[in-house]
């Protein structure tokens, strides 16, 4: 146990020798959004977090999409679901009960089509851009890593994800119109923040399906760096946000394994798509633990706001 993570071992205040969880004083909750569909954002979701399993982090991913797509990518059939995100949502002191073990450090909130009926049953309620928020009250200190899969519109399941979360992760392909995208959904995202969740941050994109050879993509990219540079002294929401490294390549395997109910290191360990979201959760890790570490150094006053440290790992910065 490192001081760095930041665990309490309950073991230690019992007093019965029974053994307890570990509980997180910190939990970094991200929402994974995008709101233009088939841009590998349920993949980066799913991936992301069983490589931050892998690596022994606790993490939970919470399906928020109607159409359930991490939920089947994980083998988890939402007709047989019991316990949903749909119940979370309506009864948010439930939360303990919906998130089921599906792999080694691994937990999931599944979707079901009547996740979909939520936006309607809570559009009268006074919470309801809040009931997210309380749901991981209840379940934020058994988890280092809560991952939210936003569906691809700006309805009141991803209102509810941003105002849970404290960072948003842009997946993203290396296109033209993907970039134009993207800024509209940086102003979304700062609209909803001044009025939902003003701690809310981008922490910037995960490119998916990348073909880094071509010179389209090479220019997408060089403008989304430029664009994050250039706003890196402007008091937004993407202030700091990066490129991460490294690009998710495109690899057939990544579009074979949800049909397995496989993550890729399940499905296709050594294959390049592998490769790529390992190192991308040792980036993400990287990055987290060197926050905890200056936030333990500073007795605690360091903003909790990723930001990536001078001696950080290669694969980690743009």
């Amino acid at each position: 146990m490192t001081g760095a993570r930041r665990h309490l071992d309950d073991r230690a205040v019992a007093g019965d020798g029974t053994p307890q969880p570990h509980k997180f004083v910190l939990t970094r909750v991200i929402a994974l959004m995008n709101q233009k569909g088939g841009v590998g954002k349920t993949t980066t979701t799913v991936n992301l977090a069983a490589g931050l399993a892998r690596r022994g982090r606790r993490t939970l991913l919470i399906d928020l999409d109607p159409q359930a797509h991490s939920t089947l990518h994980l083998g988890t059939n939402p007709d047989e679901v019991k316990v949903s995100a749909y119940d979370l949502l309506l009864e948010p002191e439930r939360a303990g009960e919906a998130a089921r073990e599906c792999r080694p450090n691994l937990w999931l909130v599944p979707s079901v089509t009547d996740l979909a009926a939520a936006e309607s049953e809570l559009a009268s309620a006074d919470d309801r851009q809040e009931r997210l928020t309380r749901a991981v009250a209840v379940l934020r200190s058994r988890f280092e890593f809560i991952l939210f899969d936003c569906p691809p519109s700006l309805g009141l399941l991803t209102l509810n994800a941003l105002a849970a979360a404290r960072e948003v992760i842009v997946p993203m392909q290396a296109h033209f119109l993907a970039l134009q995208g993207l800024g509209k959904l940086l102003e979304t995202v700062h609209l909803v923040g001044k009025g939902v969740n003003p701690r809310l941050r981008v922490s910037g994109v995960v490119l998916c399906m990348h073909e880094e050879t071509t010179k389209h993509a090479k220019e997408v990219v060089a403008d989304i760096a430029r664009f994050f540079e250039e706003s890196s002294k402007q008091d937004l929401p993407w202030r700091g946000a990066r490129v991460y490294k490294p690009p998710i390549r495109r690899n057939i395997k990544l579009a074979e394994c949800p049909s397995f109910g496989q993550t890729i290191f399940e499905y296709a360990p050594t294959c390049p798509g592998a490769a790529d979201y390992e190192r991308l959760a040792d980036a993400f890790i990287t990055e987290w633990d060197a926050l905890l570490a200056r936030r333990s150094a500073s007795g605690g006053d360091e903003p909790l706001a990723v930001t990536i440290p001078a001696n950080a790992p290669a694969g980690a910065v743009r």
